[in-house]
């Protein structure tokens, strides 16, 4: 019993130091982590480029892998798809025209391996 319980402390505390190590000070930065983390696994374990994290009145927030040079094109996709077409990127923001609408989706790292984007609300309308 206690081999058992021993066994699972240690297999806690090798999970939790693994997950530490991966994201380290990146875990606190947007409050609570594991929305994120949850979208995180979810990416991890599937074939999408991105994974929805939460949805409030204002936007829509997705992670995604960063890959390097081509991380952002799966936003530019994204908005592609919806219609909207890319005219440039200014800072962390990307701008997309629809005909005489304008929108811009705004992005910042996450950690080293990910990164955050979100979209308005009013594009899901």
């Amino acid at each position: 019993m206690k081999k058992t319980l021993l066994s699972a402390l240690l297999l806690f505390i090798l999970i939790t130091g693994l997950i530490t190590l991966r994201f380290g000070s990146a875990l606190v930065q947007e409050g609570n982590p594991l929305p994120i983390l949850i979208s995180i696994m979810r990416l991890e374990l599937s074939d999408s480029e991105y994974e929805q994290v939460e949805e409030s009145k204002s936007s829509h927030q997705h992670v995604s892998l960063n890959t390097g040079d081509s991380s952002y094109d799966v936003i530019k996709d994204f908005m592609d798809e919806k219609g909207w077409s890319y005219k440039e990127q200014i800072g962390s923001g990307y701008i997309f025209e629809n005909g005489e609408e304008t929108v811009v989706i705004s992005t910042r790292q996450y950690s080293r391996n990910y990164f955050l984007w979100d979209i308005p609300s009013e594009l899901f309308n």
